[in-house]
């Protein structure tokens, strides 16, 4: 049950409620010092504690008694599970109570055994009463699950806690037949949006995480219009710039990525119901990769972090590589790793590799399907090597920073269809390499300083291709607009 406010509670009972979160790890840190210099001061040596205890305790039991003050003042938001609430509320004034008793205790009554009999029980309770009040009140703030949400295997089956869930978008056996809302939307949305929008905290009066509650919407409305994304508030709060006050999720939290908003953005375009499957809805071809990249294996860490698209070369089928090839490759320090989980892809890196003889480029041609990123920046790499780099069809980032690859050697990359970022930073590269770019369709992201290149060579490739950004060192050309609202 949550408490609902018939009344707004007035500003300023909000103003001082809100410094709850900060005033209550007073109380806790001062009273937690009390127990453990008493436990001290009873060793020899240590005697000299003793006279800190008492103002220790006095103080601890001022800033409960403010600490419950504010509480109670936040409360009035009625944003709080009612029986969570009552009993974080109880265990709160106990714990002010308990601090007060202990202290009278000790300062008038330490001479009496059998009050000493009773002060050190009460101090045992207050430790108790401060990790419940803290459970509970993190319960309310994170989630039911916040304090052993992250805790390892197998010490979650020897507490007897539930298996650990995996948050946000997994990998997703049958795609076609995956329910959109629930096996797509709902994960991003337990990750990103359910701690403050719960059955234990109702921010703004909305709740998300049950489907009638999520289309009723909030204080202010619903926050979802089938089939009109641009109209939904839901939409225009997680598209806001990060720094405005009304973003969502609010500053702090982690916000959705590119890939997780098209998702919810292609969700309510076409109905935001909750029983349609995946195979039911038409695609367009900015979901098409990311639900490829579900069935996969999840969206990569990497990709959801930076925002960018997931390439739709997660949509290929290729081999498991050579384990061979890797192990001969590991033994020259080429650092070859996989870049999806149950997926064959591979990223390889040459950055250790400082003495690698391109004589043996031929290793990678075994793994020309495998390959989706490759690091070649600072090394001995040079034209004649791009014949084999370029047989690696599925290359979705290059890097070439700080070789002498050149003009010659770009142009053998003409015919690389996934092809999305290049970095060609102090290299001898000028215009006409990249205008031999402008033929790679999927580009999106070129770095080009310290090199020969001009502001005409760039202007010329946007002209081309207008989604590219270019890092020219000194001037970045402009992000290409978002599209997802249009």
């Amino acid at each position: 049950m949550i408490v609902l406010q018939t009344t707004a509670p007035s500003d300023w009972a909000m103003f001082f409620g809100h410094f709850h979160p900060v005033v209550v790890h007073l109380p806790i840190g001062i009273l937690m010092i009390a127990a453990i210099l008493e436990y001290l001061s009873r060793r020899k040596g240590l005697e000299a504690l003793q006279p800190a205890i008492i103002p220790i305790l006095l103080w601890g039991t001022a800033f409960a008694i403010i600490s419950c003050i504010f509480g109670w003042l936040l409360s009035l938001s009625g944003e709080y599970d009612e029986n969570t609430l009552f009993l974080h509320q109880w265990m709160g004034i106990g714990v002010a109570l308990t601090a007060l008793a202990a202290w009278y205790i000790k300062k008038h009554w330490m001479s009496d055994h059998t009050m000493q009999k009773t002060y050190y029980p009460v101090l045992a309770l207050i430790v108790i009463l401060l990790t419940g009040t803290g459970h509970l009140g993190g319960n309310m703030t994170h989630g039911e699950d916040y304090l052993y949400a992250y805790t390892p295997e197998p010490f979650r089956s020897l507490a007897g806690l539930p298996p650990r869930k995996n948050a946000g978008p997994k990998k997703i056996e049958n795609i076609n037949e995956a329910l959109v809302y629930q096996d797509v939307v709902a994960p991003i949305m337990e990750q990103k949006c359910w701690s403050c929008h719960n059955a234990n905290k109702i921010k703004g009066g909305l709740r998300m995480d049950k489907e009638d509650l999520l289309m009723k919407g909030g204080e202010h409305g619903a926050i979802i219009k089938a089939g009109n994304p641009t109209e939904s508030e839901l939409l225009k709060r997680l598209l806001l710039p990060a720094e405005d006050e009304h973003h969502m999720p609010p500053k702090g939290k982690t916000p959705l990525t590119e890939q997780e908003i098209a998702l919810v953005h292609w969700w309510i375009q076409n109905g935001g119901g909750f029983d349609k499957k995946v195979a039911q809805v038409k695609s367009d071809e900015k979901i098409k990769p990311i639900l490829a990249a579900l069935a996969g294996g999840g969206l990569s860490e990497e990709n959801t972090a930076s925002g960018e698209s997931i390439s739709a070369v997660f949509q290929e089928k290729v081999a498991k590589p050579d384990q061979n090839i890797i192990k001969k490759l590991n033994e020259l320090d080429v650092l070859v790793m996989p870049v999806a989980k149950d997926q064959n892809f591979l990223e390889v890196n040459f950055v250790n590799a400082k003495n690698f003889n391109f004589a043996q480029i031929n290793l990678l041609s075994d793994l020309t399907e495998q390959v989706i990123w490759l690091k070649l920046s600072r090394t001995q790499v040079t034209d004649k090597e791009m014949t084999e780099i370029a047989k690696m069809k599925n290359l979705v980032r290059l890097n070439l920073e700080y070789t002498q690859v050149s003009d010659v050697g770009i142009e053998k990359l003409q015919n690389m269809k996934y092809l999305e970022y290049i970095n060609l930073v102090n290299t001898p590269i000028t215009d006409a390499g990249l205008k031999k770019l402008t033929t790679l369709k999927g580009l999106k992201r070129i770095y080009c300083w310290q090199t020969k290149v001009t502001q005409a060579g760039i202007d010329a490739l946007k002209k081309a291709l207008p989604q590219v950004e270019v890092d020219n060192g000194w001037k970045e050309t402009p992000v290409a607009e978002n599209k997802l609202t249009k």
